[in-house]
C-alpha cells in the first residue's frame, strides 16, 4: 500500500476505526464500546488509542497517511473541524476535534456529521457509485440526509447544509417536519395513540400491553404480520415522505435517492405509496421519469468508508473523481 486513509466512526454505542487504501478498500479495522457517559477526555483516549491500533507498524518507506476522516453524529462545522454537539455524547459541545488529532497525529483531519459522510459512502463506493447528483437519506430513530450537487457534497456556509428530516410541513394546522411525522418515534407515538382510542392491532401483543414499549420496529413487525393499523400507518408515513422527496426533486433534480436506516427497511409498503406522492406532487414528470429509487448497499462499513472518503475529498469539498472507486462501473 502505497498511500493510505485512516476512517474513524464516532457513535453513541461503537467506536470504531479502519485503516483503508486511496480507493477505500478497508485493510484493518477495530472497534472499543464508545462508553460516552465517561465523558470528552475519555472517550477522546479511545478515539487516540483506535487510530493506533489501525496505524501500520511501518510507516515509512513509500507508505504515507493522506489523513483521518472522522464521522460525527451530530451538528459539526467541517470547515472549523469543531463537532458543535456531539448528539448522545457527554461533554461534546464545541470541540476542536480536528486540530486535537492533528497535534496528536500530525495529519490532515476533516470530520463530517455521519449522514454527509454516508451519503459520500454511498457515492463512492455504494449504490451511488457512478452518479454526480446523489440525495442519500437514513429513517430511522431521526431522518438524516446527505446530498451530492455535480460530484461536491452539500456543505453550506458552516457545513451545516442538507437536513431533510428538518423539511418544515404544515400538517392538520400545525407546523412540524418531515421527521417528526415519518421517523420511527413517529411511527410509535401514532400507534400508541390510536390504540389508546380503541383500536385494535397485533402491536398491543407484541408488547404485551405496554404500550410505552412500541417502537417503529414494533410497528413494522406488526405489518409483516398483516396487521391493519401497521399498514395504514406506514402508508401515511410513505405518502409524507414522498411529499418530502418531491421538496427534494424541485431544489435539486438529482439522479437517485438512496435510503437507510431501520425504518427504509420495511422496504415496498413503505415506498409505493412513497413514488405515488411523488409521481402526485411534482410538477412535471421529467423530475421522476429517470429516477433511480435504491437501498443502500454498504451496511455498517458505510461510516467507516465515508470518514475515508473525506480525507480523500478533502472534507467533501473536492470531487467525488479524487476517490478512484467513484468513477468506477
Amino acid at each position: 500500500m502505497t498511500d493510505y486513509v485512516i476512517g474513524v466512526d464516532l457513535g453513541g454505542t461503537r467506536l470504531r476505526a479502519a485503516l483503508m487504501d486511496d480507493d477505500l478498500t478497508i485493510h484493518a479495522r477495530h472497534e472499543v464500546l464508545t462508553e460516552a457517559r465517561d465523558g470528552f477526555d475519555a472517550t477522546f483516549g479511545r478515539i487516540k488509542q483506535l487510530v493506533r491500533a489501525v496505524l501500520p507498524e511501518d510507516q515509512g518507506g513509500n507508505d504515507a497517511l493522506l489523513g483521518i476522516g472522522v464521522s460525527i453524529p451530530g451538528p459539526t462545522n467541517p470547515f472549523k473541524g469543531i463537532v458543535e454537539l456531539g448528539t448522545n455524547l457527554a461533554g461534546w459541545r464545541d470541540i476542536p476535534l480536528a486540530s486535537l488529532l492533528q497535534d496528536e497525529f500530525h495529519t490532515p483531519v476533516f470530520l463530517g456529521n455521519d449522514a454527509n459522510v454516508a451519503a459520500l459512502a454511498e457515492a463512492t463506493r455504494g449504490a451511488g457509485r457512478g452518479y454526480r447528483h446523489v440525495i442519500f437519506v437514513t429513517v430511522s430513530t431521526g431522518i438524516g440526509s446527505g446530498i451530492i450537487v455535480d460530484g461536491h457534497l452539500l456543505l453550506g456556509k458552516d457545513g451545516l447544509a442538507a437536513e431533510a428530516g428538518h423539511i418544515v410541513m404544515l400538517v392538520d394546522g400545525e407546523f412540524t417536519t418531515l421527521e417528526k411525522q415519518t421517523a420511527g418515534p413517529s411511527l410509535a407515538r401514532q400507534a400508541r395513540v390510536r390504540i389508546q382510542a380503541g383500536e385494535t392491532s397485533l402491536i398491543s401483543g407484541l408488547v404485551n400491553g405496554e404500550l410505552s414499549k412500541i417502537s417503529g420496529k414494533t410497528v413494522g413487525e406488526a405489518l409483516r404480520a398483516g396487521d391493519a393499523l401497521a399498514a395504514s400507518i406506514v402508508n401515511r408515513a410513505g405518502t409524507v415522505l414522498g411529499g418530502g422527496m418531491a421538496s427534494l426533486l424541485h431544489l435539486f433534480n438529482p439522479e437517485i435517492l438512496i435510503f437507510g436506516g431501520g425504518v427504509s427497511a420495511i422496504g415496498d409498503p413503505l415506498f409505493d405509496p412513497m413514488r405515488v406522492a411523488i409521481e402526485v406532487n411534482c410538477i412535471d414528470k421529467a423530475y421522476w421519469r429517470n429516477l433511480k429509487i435504491e437501498m443502500a448497499a454498504l451496511g455498517e462499513n458505510v461510516s467507516l468508508i465515508g470518514a475515508g472518503a473525506l480525507v480523500l475529498t478533502r472534507g467533501g469539498v473536492e470531487d467525488l473523481s479524487a476517490v478512484k472507486a467513484a468513477l468506477e462501473d
